[in-house]
């Protein structure tokens, strides 16, 4: 079973990609950790992601997608991979089929946490003011925001042509959000 959370930053994929990870034994492919972990490992990639990162900008295509070619092994043995953050673009959509393919597996469900902009701003600050995380600076968020909201409203029609999006209340408890969640998968 491969997933695809789809949802603005801040939306709670992450939360819900670890209940997963959790009952159902998934692997999270989270961009955003593979992205912290680079710059955390100061090597020059990771160096190049911080300094895209800060600017409020998207990393490149070809960054991402090797990312996450180095995990799909995993995945694989662990029975699917919850796709947390990627794709991001119509590009990056059928770059991961592209992939998939070759591996003769396929995405099968992509959940959409539909949430409101302005309380992911007040859950953002928060969140900034309790863990610190750099790309987690209101401002910042603002940026990446809007270039979530730019860049993946063509994935929406994508994934919806393939009959594989379901939509989901990203505004309710994380149970609520859950019980949707594992409706799609059923």
């Amino acid at each position: 079973m491969n997933l695809i959370l789809f949802g603005p930053p801040a939306a709670g994929k992450g939360t819900q990609a670890k209940r997963l990870v959790e009952e159902k034994g998934m692997v999270q492919l989270s961009t955003g950790d593979m992205l912290r972990a680079a710059i955390a490992s100061g090597s020059e990639l990771g160096l190049k992601v911080k300094d895209v990162l800060a600017r409020g900008d998207l990393v490149t295509d070809e960054i991402v997608i090797a990312l996450i070619e180095d995990r799909l092994t995993e995945a694989e043995a662990a029975g699917g991979a919850i796709f947390d953050g990627f794709p991001r673009t119509v590009a990056q959509a059928e770059a991961l089929d592209a992939m998939l393919a070759k591996r003769g597996v396929q995405i099968d469900a992509v959940v959409r946490l539909k949430v409101d902009d302005s309380a992911l701003l007040e859950r953002i600050a928060k969140r900034y003011a309790e863990q610190g995380r750099p790309d987690d600076n209101p401002e910042t968020f603002v940026v990446r925001l809007e270039a979530y909201n730019r860049n993946t409203a063509p994935l929406l029609p994508y994934y919806e042509a393939q009959g594989k999006l379901t939509e989901a209340d990203g505004m309710g408890s994380i149970e609520s959000v859950a019980k949707a969640i594992d409706e799609a998968l059923a």
